[in-house]
């Protein structure tokens, strides 16, 4: 029989790693919904903006491994603009919500060895400072061993997305991607063997290689 498809196309926001400016665009109340029909019924999925901190939480948790979600610690601004602990946790992971202030969708889980780097860049950015002077001190933090920055290998794990297509049956956003961070501190191409420019689009390469920031990079190819 004749399959109808009604879709929506999406524009998506890559990144390297957490995005640090914009503002969350206006949305508005009503549902975007995607309609699909064929011989055996018809089927409505509702997308929605995130707008409680249920569903921003819910969302963010798709950044960790399915079977570690129930235990981990989810910190991050809640829609009232607050930095909170949503959730304490029992493993090894640290979910770090979206930013509800910000443009589009994002967030990420990393290995809670790597918070002590993670919180010092949270804390030098509300005194104000720059992404480059928040780089040169914790790289002179961490020289001096002042900054731990948690088990070499430990990984960040990046969701992301448009924040408007949260279907809140699957607390999944629609269309979103993930993308993997290896934190190797000082590491190099020479040491690691790999390039320092990926030579594809899923291919994993270094970045930052030589400084506390090291890390090697991996973007799965997206399902469509």
């Amino acid at each position: 029989m004749k399959k109808i498809i009604l879709a929506v196309v999406l524009s998506g926001a890559l990144i390297s790693c957490k995005n640090s400016d914009g503002n969350k665009t206006e949305l508005d109340d009503s549902a975007i919904t995607e309609s699909l029909e064929d011989g055996s019924g018809k089927t409505e999925t509702n997308y929605v903006p995130i707008d409680s901190d249920e569903a921003l939480v819910a969302a963010s948790l798709m950044a960790a491994p399915e079977v570690s979600r129930d235990g981990c610690t989810v910190i991050g601004y809640n829609m009232a603009g607050e930095f909170v602990t949503f959730k304490e946790g029992d493993n090894e992971f640290i979910v770090l919500v979206d930013d509800p202030k910000k443009s589009g969708f994002n967030s990420a889980c990393y290995h809670k060895s790597l918070e002590p780097f993670m919180a010092r860049g949270r804390e030098l950015r509300a005194e104000g400072k720059s992404g480059p002077e928040i780089n040169e001190i914790r790289e002179a933090e961490a020289k001096s061993g002042k900054l731990a920055m948690g088990t070499p290998g430990a990984t960040l794990h990046i969701y992301f997305g448009e924040s408007d297509r949260y279907d809140p049956a699957t607390n999944k956003v629609e269309g979103a991607h993930h993308r993997y961070v290896v934190y190797l501190p000082y590491a190099t191409a020479a040491s690691t063997g790999l390039p320092e420019n990926p030579i594809g689009s899923n291919h994993p390469w270094i970045m930052n290689p030589g400084t506390h920031r090291a890390h090697i990079m991996i973007s799965p190819l997206h399902k469509n």
